[in-house]
This record gives C-alpha cells, structure tokens and sequence, in this order.
C-alpha cells in the first residue's frame, strides 16, 4: 500500500482542521478533547489510501526532525502487528483489509484493546498529530455517519440537549474533497490499520 501523499491533501487538511475549529468554537466546553486524553486512541480503525500516504509522509518528516521518536514509532507499529498479525482480516502481507463479508465482520472485535502505535504511552499525545488520518481529525464533535445519525464522543457533550449537539455538528469536507483525492489514486479502493502504513516501509 505504498502511496505517494497527493498534493492536494494538503488542502484537504486545511479544510477539514478549520471545521473542526470551528465545531469545537461553538461547542465551547461540551468538547472535553484535550492534549493527554486518548480514550479514541485505543482500537483498530479502518484508513484509507490517503490516510496511509499521510503517515507516511508523517513519519517521513519525523524521522528528519526527530530519529529516536520515529524509530520508537515503528517499533510500536512492528509490536502491534506482531501481537495481532495471526488474527489480521485481510491480506497479512500488504495489509489490505478483506472486503469480504465475514472477515469485515471480524474487524469488528479485531485489537479493540490495542493503542495505536502513533500514540506515546508516557505522554498520552499523537507523535503524528499534523498527519493524523481523517477518522481522528473529525472525533469529538457531532459528526454525521453514513446512515445519518449524528454521533459524538462518549465523552463530551455531557448535559447538553439534542438540540444543542445539532447546533455544533461539523461538516468536515462538504464538497467531498477527500473521495476525488482518492479516486486519481491507484490503491483507492484499499484500505488497512495505521500499524501497518507505519510498520510495513
């Protein structure tokens, strides 16, 4: 799932941080995300082909400005797929998630206790966090899913009416920026974890 990061990601990012920005304005302290707070952290998540060419393009970065921290990075992301390979559902040697039924089905309980490798477990922050995949940037505030609902984190929102959560929900890329990115890519249809966009170079 090697990808080279498009351009116009970049945009992408600019677009998606200004909603949040702006979601988190108007949900003031009902948004509890703070620097240190990690409860979405833990657990596998499904990322696209984008995603993977941001991390990499992350850890890239990271392994300029700081060595240590990206070899301790891909340490984490070699342990996690080492702990979790026998039960992977997809292709254990790309990293490419099955679209089969069943095994989809399995993602569903597949490393639910397990901390992603991008995050430091002694300071509780993303070593990755500008590079962070979309699933991460848009957790927090009220966030419609694809059968509508609006969701939020467990964690905020405590004491506010439905009414008051609609009134903060973020529309994260309205003209769907992130679909026509993926569509120009060659893998646009693969998707896999973070442990293997970081661990499999």
């Amino acid at each position: 799932m090697a990808a080279v990061r498009p351009r116009r990601d970049l945009h992408l990012v600019q677009i998606v941080d200004a909603a949040l920005a702006n979601a988190a304005h108007r949900a003031g302290t009902w948004l509890a995300c703070h620097p240190g707070c990690a409860q979405c952290c833990i657990g596998a998540f499904a990322i696209n082909s984008l995603d993977a060419a941001r991390l990499r393009d992350g850890l890239g970065a990271l392994r300029v400005s700081d060595p240590e921290r990206a070899e301790r990075v891909q340490r984490r992301a070699g342990a996690y797929l080492e702990r979790t390979i026998t039960d992977f559902p997809g292709d254990a040697q790309t990293g490419t998630l099955s679209n089969e039924e069943a095994q989809q089905e399995a993602f569903a309980s597949f490393a639910n206790d397990e901390p992603c490798p991008a995050l430091d477990p002694a300071t509780g922050m993303c070593d990755l966090y500008e590079y962070r995949p979309m699933t991460c940037r848009v957790f927090g505030p009220p966030v419609r899913n694809e059968g509508g609902a609006l969701g939020v984190c467990e964690l905020c929102f405590h004491g506010a009416t439905d009414q008051q959560i609609a009134s903060c929900e973020m529309d994260p890329d309205p003209n769907n920026l992130e679909q026509s990115i993926l569509d120009e890519m060659p893998s646009k249809s693969e998707s896999t974890i973070v442990a293997f966009a970081l661990a499999k170079q």
